[in-house]
């Protein structure tokens, strides 16, 4: 049987397993089963607590829900970071991923912030397909054109649009993801400026599709709407599932902050996934 905890910032949801006493032996068929929201629990990103090995608390792995690795979940570090410093009693702990070290603190009143590192903004960092400046990106046969790219541990491609509700997101997300100018696909936001301050955001996940939150995706959005001249550098996104504070500091750094809730815990009888 595998023990699991359903989490969720801002309804951005988890499938949480710890995995640092007794190791998960899963492949991509249990990611695929666990992650159907009919027949399985239902997930945006299945993320597996192990051993760190260079002094953080923990080390975050994280699948989607095609059984893909991802290299950062801004949200799920939060959810994360609440369990280890639930555990442990620090008000700050470092979670490892395969995109680096993460900081995170308990910022009061059952928020979390998460130091996500510096947004990387060169083309071969995000990547893209060739060299370009990456503040405006053209895509040619695109529905839509002028993505300002921002990677934050995964790619992102930010879009700037007068009413991000009337975004036929579920047809032109898919789309843009699978880009040639994306050789490793991306997630796709797009955004409307409600004032320098407040942003709204909707996404489309790489691999996950659309989701109530993400919180790399905030990050990015903050970045690119600085970068456009659009928003100060501390600003508030509001995405389906509530809202995120951002920070991008002058280092570089960005620090997202919001809430993390746990929905539920069970068991799964890996011998009944069928292959």
């Amino acid at each position: 049987m595998l023990a699991f905890t359903k989490m969720h910032g801002l309804g951005n949801d988890f499938v949480v397993v710890d995995s640092r006493g007794v190791a998960a032996s899963l492949d991509e068929v249990h990611y695929r089963a666990i992650g159907d929201r009919r027949r399985g629990v239902g997930y945006d990103q299945f993320l597996t607590i192990e051993p760190a090995s260079n002094g953080a608390d923990a080390f975050m792995r994280i699948h989607n829900p095609d059984g893909t690795e991802a290299g950062a979940c801004g949200n799920g570090t939060r959810c994360v970071a609440s369990v280890l410093m639930a555990e442990t009693g620090k008000p700050s702990v470092t979670v490892e991923t395969i995109a680096g070290s993460l900081v995170c603190e308990d910022a009061g009143d059952g928020l979390v912030s998460v130091d996500m590192g510096p947004a990387g903004l060169a083309w071969d960092k995000i990547p893209l397909a060739h060299e370009v400046d990456t503040l405006s990106v053209a895509l040619d046969d695109a529905p839509y054109t002028g993505a300002c790219c921002v990677d934050m541990g995964n790619p992102h491609a930010v879009f700037f649009v007068e009413d991000a509700e009337a975004i036929a997101l579920a047809d032109v997300g898919p789309v843009i993801e699978h880009h040639a100018m994306f050789p490793e696909r991306t997630n796709v936001e797009f955004v409307q400026v409600l004032s320098p301050t407040q942003l709204r955001m909707r996404v489309w996940e790489r691999s996950a599709g659309i989701t109530q939150a993400c919180g790399s995706g905030a990050c990015a959005t903050a970045v690119a709407a600085v970068r456009r001249g659009l928003a100060e550098r501390e600003t508030e996104v509001i995405l389906d599932g509530g809202s995120l504070r951002l920070a991008w500091r002058d280092d570089g750094h960005v620090i997202m902050t919001g809430p993390v809730a746990t929905s539920f815990a069970g068991e799964i009888d890996l011998s009944r996934i069928g292959r």
